[in-house]
């Protein structure tokens, strides 16, 4: 039994024949309006089943139900649109502040016991000393790196 079930009103039957025969759209969103008017099971769609519409366009069963469920849960224009691309932006580990610690810290000589820093150490006095919360030995490798600092 089908979970999200596609019944388009005439009006929408409508606008995606329109949007099929305009030939200005990518042709991913041609392949999405394709699979909804084969989906429709509403009074004048013809209701095929997953698997024949993922073998008349050429798609995997995933990508119809995909669609189908992006249709009930999000709605009509939502699987028309294209979501804008938005790059994932890192946030710094550490700030200028807490760099120019470390720097400092790895010039310094090691703790007693010690014949020089790991990043391990470094990594716990940089906590130790309150100048970050918590940071991995792999952040302090990083920024020892780009400042060209060897630990040791």
């Amino acid at each position: 039994m089908k979970k999200y079930i596609v019944s388009l009103s005439q009006k929408e039957s409508q606008i995606l024949k329109r949007f099929i025969s305009s030939g200005k759209r990518s042709a991913q969103l041609f392949t999405r309006a394709r699979i909804l008017l084969k989906a429709d099971q509403g009074e004048e769609g013809p209701g095929w089943p997953d698997e024949k519409i993922s073998q008349a366009l050429d798609v995997t069963v995933q990508t119809v139900e995909r669609v189908r469920k992006q249709l009930v849960e999000e709605g009509f224009d939502a699987v028309l649109n294209r979501q804008k691309y938005t790059q994932k932006v890192s946030r710094k580990k550490i700030d200028g502040d807490a760099e120019a610690h470390l720097i400092a810290l790895s010039c310094n000589k090691p703790p007693k016991g010690r014949s020089g820093w790991s990043l391990r150490l470094l990594a716990d006095e940089m906590v130790e000393l309150g100048y970050v919360q918590s940071i991995s030995y792999e952040t302090v490798r990083q920024t020892l790196k780009k400042t060209k600092l060897n630990p040791g």
